[in-house]
């Protein structure tokens, strides 16, 4: 097994680092790079979320919660609440991107109707919300900015779009500070992680665990499909390894109950398929990484 580099490789020491991560919505802060943050949290970095859209079009996994599911103001107003304490428990700086009110809002999952409103991010001129970001990136002087491979982990439009945006923010920043811009990477899973996390689960998830609504919950197959952001282990360039920041991930996901149900060493969402909190992540440097990637994974979503 590879021994990948953690996210401080090249960087300078005796300083602390300055570190901002890019998501779509509320949650996934937590879920995609959750352990990294706790990590350099944890470390003494300057630790910073930048959250694109308040998640109005998401699903409630919460019974008493289920009302919110279909009204969009009040879902993205409580699932603000659920990303302010999550924030917290982490340790880390928030921003929405466009200000306290967002200028997107969640364009659902492909198919959607969300997808046709005038303010849907995934729709948005991806050179305004670059601008956008860049201005918020610039004066925060980060290190590293992390986010999402071209494909969005599991191809969600916001987060296809947020990759987009966050990479050109990067290119703006990189063109007009050279020397100050910021390294970009992108979040992946080693197949080799995956098929593993798999076997854990099998062995730990008890037969007949039901979520909060009453669904069973299923553990992948070994042969299951892998979602687009878990590839050849060669491609996944660095890694951050650390279960002692763990228990700091897992508290700011049990503070986003209408997405998310907290198990020991493992967790559900809506389709409650069983996921590990393997106390690791990995991830590319971008957009070294990019031709590779399109090697191994053909073309991004349009």
């Amino acid at each position: 097994m590879p021994v990948r580099p953690d996210l401080r490789d090249g960087l300078p020491a005796g300083r602390p680092l300055r570190l901002v991560a890019v998501h779509a919505h509320p949650d996934d802060e937590t879920l995609a790079t959750g352990l990294a943050l706790a990590h350099h949290v944890e470390a003494g970095d300057d630790v910073h979320v930048v959250t694109c859209t308040l998640g109005e079009e998401g699903e409630v996994i919460t019974p008493s919660l289920a009302a919110l599911e279909g009204d969009g103001p009040a879902l993205a107003a409580h699932r603000r609440g659920e990303l302010d304490r999550a924030m917290r428990r982490l340790g880390v700086e928030h921003h929405v991107l466009g200000g306290a009110r967002p200028r997107w809002r969640d364009s659902g999952m492909a198919g959607s109707s969300a997808a046709a409103h005038p303010r849907a991010f995934a729709g948005a001129e991806v050179e305004e919300a670059a601008r956008v970001l860049a201005d918020l990136l610039q004066p925060l002087r980060a290190d590293l900015v992390l986010t999402y491979d071209p494909w969005g982990g599991y191809a969600h439009p916001d987060h296809v779009q947020t990759h987009r945006v966050t990479a050109r923010a990067v290119e703006l920043l990189t063109e007009e500070s050279p020397g100050a811009a910021p390294r970009l990477y992108v979040a992946l899973v080693p197949a080799s992680w995956a098929r593993e996390d798999r076997r854990w689960l099998a062995a730990h998830v008890p037969d007949g665990a039901r979520s909060p609504a009453g669904g069973t919950v299923r553990v992948p197959e070994t042969d299951d499909p892998l979602p687009p952001n878990v590839v050849a282990d060669d491609l996944v360039t660095h890694a951050v390894v650390d279960e002692g920041a763990l228990p700091r991930q897992r508290a700011a996901l049990a503070e986003h109950p209408t997405q998310v149900t907290l198990h020991e060493g493992w967790y559900t969402l809506s389709n409650d398929v069983a996921a590990r909190l393997p106390g690791r992540e990995g991830y590319a440097a971008w957009p070294a990484s990019r031709e590779a990637l399109t090697r191994a994974q053909g073309e991004p979503p349009a």
